[in-house]
């Protein structure tokens, strides 16, 4: 069928250029309307230029830069959009979305990246080379050590997305790609592609990336996947049959490309058996379910679909769940009324419909006519509504179609369980979901749940009378924790803070010198080079501290009087510091010991220089071991050095110190990270 020229077009962005839609192009349909609204697609892109213009022009201005590079990047990107949402919410209308749905993509999406900003300025370096773990000594005197570091990868990653957050879900791939410095050619699905068109305008336009950092592809991929090798990722979001269909390309198997999936699951709610009708918890868990049911019209991946309440509540919970779903109007989702907008397509209505029949062979509706449905709005005769469907199960052991089948709508269906063991059967027959969640308030039932069930879950989401007023959601996957599931939800991960980000670098094992790994990662590993000075470290700019400058101060002799006068100071009379015969009977002692926080405090004393200073902030210690008592007579002394930097404003940064404190032999009594806050 020939393309209505009157259509608006959405266009790929390709190689630096905007390409319009070729002659294969798919008519767009809005989904309220059913008039079509946009032309899509395009199977003549340059491929071969694509790759080339991320891998080569791309890669190398994002490695080029430092983690807080980037990540200063992306806020500026985040907070770009924030400033032009409104254009992409009156677009999101046409997809069926209502304005708290946009809440959800929109806005969700721009709260990912900012996440991601601030994570990458928090919890990695201002560097190239992120380091995971501690240094492994791998020798006896400590001259041959390991550690393990993340690197990015050197090719692109490709993001498939599905049609349901066409904002969310390109930025929650996109934001952990570009803090690890791989490129991103985002591919959305076709039938929400034009808000995607608008995004990636929007950040284009702002001149805030690189070139090469982002493309778009508006429809098929066309041979994409056969050109990716080991550098490359794929991550998609999507059907489990598309997943396969992908997964199994000859070339990503023979190159091992990493393939990341997030695939349709049927996540379930338990109600806890404590949480009769009547309790907190009840309600919250129709509150819920309700909302589950409803946002987005049930097209989301994390979706309730199976229901597990104690038999006794079935009744309870259906008729509290049929009472708030007949109370939600559906229609326009422009209209302020509007609680639950459309379907996001007619094929989708058709999709669903199907599988809810399905469904219906093995539980009975008892609420919700998908030939009859009320829809508030002009002009909506043609529209992808459909009306909220729930199901009751008699028998859910049985019932293969209810633990196989996801109507990807506002369907789900309520089941009966005899006690929390059974409910853990039925949540495992779902194999393999991204999220379940538990309405209880009893700790033993959440501990049952989670060693019989967790193993089968990404996540495990428990809410109570507790927890209720500030949780976030059954259905809300948040950028801090892992987004992903075994088994029929793809075997995939995304998000979950830097994990996220490690998802687009590679993880090496180096080995050397403390002096090579030092300046491999740029952090002083003990036993490197140190370097002193005469003026004093304190005295000397944030900017100026380079890593691996040391202090050495004391020694100080400790005696019996500091330990009392500590002991008597600060209340902490522990029988090793005041009883002679009883700290001997100790074995870990040899007799009265100093404290060890009499220790620090002599090694401040001897390493601080006290005048007004770069110093403007002692902000903690981490890593404290005490490794060997202290007697009245022993002598310590301190070395101080420089192990990492790390900015955090335009005025001071973090100096993280090594220090370590050694007695009259030269043996380490104690070890820890001191860090302070410099002025530049």
């Amino acid at each position: 069928m020939p393309r209505d020229n009157a259509l608006k077009e959405v266009h790929s962005f390709a190689a630096g250029q905007w390409i319009e839609p070729g002659e294969g192009a798919r008519t767009i349909a809005s989904a309220v309307t059913g008039a079509p609204i946009f032309a899509a697609g395009n199977d003549a892109l340059d491929i071969g230029a694509m790759l080339g213009w991320a891998r080569e022009k791309g890669g190398p201005a994002l490695r080029g830069m430092t983690f807080h590079d980037r990540a200063k990047i992306i806020k500026a990107v985040a907070l770009h959009l924030c400033d032009h949402r409104q254009e992409l919410y009156d677009l999101s209308f046409d997809t069926g979305a209502t304005q708290k749905d946009h809440l959800i993509d929109i806005d969700g999406g721009i709260g990912t990246m900012l996440v991601f900003a601030s994570k990458g300025r928090r919890e990695m370096p201002d560097g190239h080379v992120y380091i995971d773990g501690a240094t492994e000594q791998l020798s006896r005197s400590g001259s041959f050590v390991g550690q393990h570091i993340a690197v990015p990868l050197q090719g692109v990653a490709v993001q498939i997305n599905a049609f349901n957050f066409p904002v969310w879900g390109m930025l929650e791939k996109l934001a952990p790609a570009l803090l690890a410095g791989v490129p991103s050619i985002v591919k959305p699905a076709t039938a929400t592609c034009y808000v995607t068109e608008a995004c990636v305008r929007l950040i284009l336009q702002s001149g805030l990336l690189p070139d090469g950092a982002l493309q778009l592809v508006a429809g098929g991929l066309g041979d994409m996947l056969d050109h990716l090798d080991c550098q490359d990722v794929v991550s998609f979001t999507g059907s489990a049959d598309t997943a396969l269909k992908l997964r199994a390309n000859p070339r990503l198997m023979k190159n091992s490309t990493r393939f990341m999936s997030e695939q349709d699951s049927l996540n379930a709610t338990v109600l806890g058996s404590d949480a009769r009708s009547g309790t907190p918890e009840f309600d919250l868990f129709v509150k819920e379910v309700h909302r589950e049911m409803t946002v987005k019209a049930g097209q989301k991946c994390t979706a309730i679909r199976r229901i597990m309440v104690p038999d006794a509540q079935v009744d309870a919970v259906i008729h509290a769940l049929s009472d708030k779903l007949a109370k939600t109007t559906v229609g326009d989702p422009r209209l302020e009324t509007t609680h639950m907008g459309a379907l996001v397509s007619e094929a989708q209505k058709k999709d669903v419909l199907e599988k809810a029949a399905l469904i219906g062979r093995d539980a009975e509706r008892v609420f919700g006519d998908p030939d009859n449905v009320s829809v508030t709005g002009e002009n909506t005769e043609n529209g992808a509504f459909i009306s909220p469907m729930l199901f009751c199960a008699g028998i859910p052991d049985a019932a293969q179609h209810l633990h196989d089948t996801e109507a990807f709508g506002p369907v789900a269906t309520v089941m009966g369980y005899r006690d929390t063991s059974h409910a853990v059967r039925l949540l495992k027959r779902g194999k393999g979901s991204l999220v379940a969640s538990v309405f209880t308030a009893s700790a033993d039932t959440a501990r049952e749940i989670t060693l019989g069930a967790a193993a089968f879950h990404g996540r495990l989401y428990f809410n109570n009378r507790t927890s209720m007023d500030e949780a976030t959601g059954h259905g809300a996957p948040l950028p801090h924790m892992v987004h992903g599931g075994p088994g029929r939800a793809g075997g995939g991960e995304e998000l979950g803070g830097i994990r996220g980000v490690l998802h687009y670098m590679q993880r090496t094992a180096i080995q050397g010198s403390p002096d090579i790994l030092t300046g491999i990662t740029q952090r002083w590993v003990p036993g490197a080079a140190t370097k002193t000075d005469d003026a004093h470290p304190f005295t000397r700019a944030f900017g100026s501290l380079t890593i691996g400058d040391t202090l050495h101060a004391g020694p100080r002799t400790v005696t019996i009087d500091d330990i009392e006068t500590f002991a008597h100071f600060t209340g902490d009379r522990f029988y090793a510091h005041m009883d002679e015969d009883a700290a001997a009977a100790n074995p870990f002692f040899p007799g009265r010991v100093a404290h060890g926080y009499l220790l620090l405090s002599f090694a401040a004393g001897m390493f601080v220089q006290p005048d007004p200073g770069p110093v403007l902030a002692n902000t903690g210690l981490d890593s404290l071991r005490f490794m060997a008592p202290v007697s009245p007579g022993d002598a310590i002394s301190v070395q101080l050095t420089v192990k990492a930097k790390t900015p955090r404003n335009e005025t001071y940064g973090e100096v993280r110190w090594h220090v370590t404190l050694t007695n009259q032999e030269a043996a380490t009594v104690a070890e820890y990270e001191l860090l302070t806050m410099n002025a530049f």
